[in-house]
This record gives structure tokens, C-alpha cells and sequence, in this order.
């Protein structure tokens, strides 16, 4: 007994070894977006999945099963990628135009502000496009990667959802009993399965709701009082992709509504900010509860997360980081060591 025991610790202690190793490999080799496609699409068969095979009885009917529903998710997702890809690139949703015409609203308020918030901008648009110019050069090497890995990115995104897919398809057939190790990793992807699930389908419930706070905000109630801001369809937008990054992703969003609204006012650049802000409390609420609750984690843990990862890593530790230490959370509490 004592040596199956001794070999069954040794093999989860490898695996966790394992485990530590292609995550941080993951980052190293910007195979990330490849990791999380391949996850959501895992996911979604595995909550889906019972749904349809509920409905059969023969193992062979089960496969099928899994195998159209696969076929629809990772079709859905690569549409629904396409889809955003294109209005971002469109005249409604060009981002380009909107930085300018963010620079020219800054321009153009500068009398109508506060002293003391006039002197901590830009003297003019061609002041804000040379600070962005400096921001450029000092993450142009990261920049280049994202630039010339486009295309790379795009063939990982759709080899990892590809990957989810067969993964899914396998666990839908019966297999032979595993090996320790093979068990440990096992019980290692399954809790990283786990963590990834709790963590992107809460934080995308957020992020759909403050899209909708803001499309209520910019189509319906500044509409009523007969005002209508720019590139409003082009903000939803933003806020729903920026708003799957906690805390940080609204951060941005947010700070685009307010500068678009100094267009019509400054007086309404504050109602935004107010609007804005009880936003945020009401996020931090959602995120205490859908997401901490879920992972057993504060925001600030969440948010003191991405700052070190994203001082390590880059972006991609900012948007792996609240999946990953929800991970952690998911081992400690595991192995109840906290």
C-alpha cells in the first residue's frame, strides 16, 4: 500500500510540475489566444452537450451529437469573430476615426475647461498624437508582434478551437482506465476547466451587462434629452470586449465615453462620469458576487492579479490573469490547503 501511495504523490506532484510548466510555456510562446479558444469551445460542448444527448441512446448517436454541436460552436465563434473584425474595420466602427476624434474634442475643449484640468492635457491634437507617438515607440516591439503574428493569431485561434472540439469529442467516447500521472493531469485540466468556466462565463455576463447599461445610456436615455454622441454603436462595441477584462477593460471604455461626451459639454462629460461611475460600483458588486464568489476571490485580488501579470507578461498576462489565479484558487482549495 505504502508504495502505490508514495507513487501516487509523486505523480501528482509531476503533474502539477507539468501543469506549472505549459502554463507558463503558453505565455512564453503566445499560444494564449490558442488556450482560451480551445477552452471556450470545450465549454460550451460540455454545457450544451447533455442537452442533445439526452435525447439519444446509442453511444454512436452520443458522438454524433457531440460532433454537430461542435461544428455549430466553432462556426459560431469564427462568424461571430469575423463579424467584429469587420465593423471594427468599417466607416461606423472605424478606430482610427475615433482617436481623432477624440484628439479634436480635446483640442476644441481646452477653453471651456478648468485650469486645473487644462493643464493636464495636451496642449493639442498634434501634442496628444506625439504623446501617442511616444507610447507607440516605447511598446513597438510588442506592437510589431501583434502586427506581423496577426495572421498567426488568427491560425491559433481556430487550431485551438479545432483542438477544443476533438477534445470534447474524446471525452464523449468511454476510455480505459489512467495511469497515476495520466490521473493527476487529468484532474489538473479538468480543475483548469473548471477555474476558466467560472471566471469567462461570469466576467461575460458583466461585460454584456454594462454594454447594455451603456447602450441604454448612449441610444436611449441621451437620445431623450437631445443629445447623441459619436460613434455610439462603435463604444457598445468597445465596452463589451474591453468589459471581458475585469476592472481594467472598463477602465478604457469608460474613459472614451467621457472624452467623446466634452463634444456637446463639459457638463455632460461629468454626467457621464457620474453615469459611468455608478457603473463601476455596481460592476464591483457583480464582480463580488458573480465572480469572487465563484473563485472564492475579492476584485482587489483579482485586479493586484492582473497588475503583476501584465508587469510579467505583457497583455496577455493582463487577460490570462484572472483565469489563471482563479486556477490557483481552484488547487489550493483542492488540496484544502486554504
Amino acid at each position: 500500500m505504502a508504495p502505490t501511495n508514495n507513487r501516487i504523490a509523486r505523480a501528482a506532484q509531476a503533474s502539477w510540475l507539468l501543469a506549472a510548466l505549459a502554463l507558463f510555456a503558453t505565455l512564453q510562446l503566445h499560444l494564449l489566444s490558442a488556450l482560451l479558444a480551445g477552452s471556450l469551445v470545450y465549454q460550451l460542448v460540455h454545457a450544451l452537450a447533455p442537452m442533445l444527448q439526452r435525447h439519444v441512446s446509442s453511444q454512436r448517436a452520443r458522438v454524433a451529437a457531440v460532433i454537430f454541436l461542435a461544428t455549430l460552436i466553432v462556426g459560431a465563434l469564427s462568424g461571430a469573430i469575423l463579424a467584429a473584425i469587420a465593423f471594427f474595420r468599417s466607416d461606423g466602427g472605424d478606430l482610427g476615426a475615433l482617436l481623432q476624434r477624440m484628439a479634436d474634442i480635446i483640442e476644441g475643449a481646452r477653453g471651456s475647461l478648468p485650469a486645473w484640468v487644462v493643464t493636464r492635457l495636451p496642449a493639442d491634437a498634434e501634442a496628444l498624437r506625439h504623446a501617442i507617438s511616444q507610447w507607440l515607440r516605447a511598446h513597438s516591439p510588442e506592437l510589431q508582434h501583434w502586427g506581423t503574428a496577426a495572421g498567426r493569431v488568427a491560425v491559433h485561434i481556430l487550431v485551438g478551437m479545432i483542438i477544443g472540439a476533438m477534445v470534447s469529442l474524446h471525452q464523449a467516447v468511454p476510455s480505459r482506465p489512467h495511469g497515476p500521472l495520466a490521473a493527476a493531469l487529468c484532474l489538473r485540466a479538468a480543475r483548469f476547466g473548471d477555474a476558466f468556466r467560472r471566471v469567462v462565463f461570469a466576467q461575460g455576463r458583466i461585460a454584456l451587462l454594462n454594454a447594455l447599461f451603456t447602450a441604454a445610456y448612449l441610444f436611449l436615455l441621451l437620445p431623450a434629452f437631445g443629445v447623441k454622441l459619436p460613434f455610439a454603436a462603435t463604444l457598445v462595441g468597445i465596452t463589451l470586449v474591453a468589459g471581458m477584462l475585469p476592472v481594467v477593460g472598463n477602465l478604457v471604455s469608460n474613459s472614451v465615453i467621457v472624452v467623446l461626451s466634452l463634444a456637446h459639454s463639459p457638463a455632460l462629460a461629468l454626467a457621464s462620469l457620474a453615469f459611468l461611475v455608478a457603473i463601476h460600483k455596481l460592476e464591483y458588486f457583480l464582480n463580488a458576487r458573480i465572480i469572487g464568489v465563484r473563485i472564492n476571490a475579492r476584485p482587489w485580488e483579482l485586479l493586484v492579479a492582473i497588475l503583476v501579470m501584465e508587469a510579467a507578461f505583457g497583455l496577455a498576462g493582463a487577460v490570462a490573469a484572472p483565469v489563471y489565479y482563479a486556477y490557483l484558487k481552484q488547487e489550493l482549495l483542492g488540496e484544502e490547503l486554504i
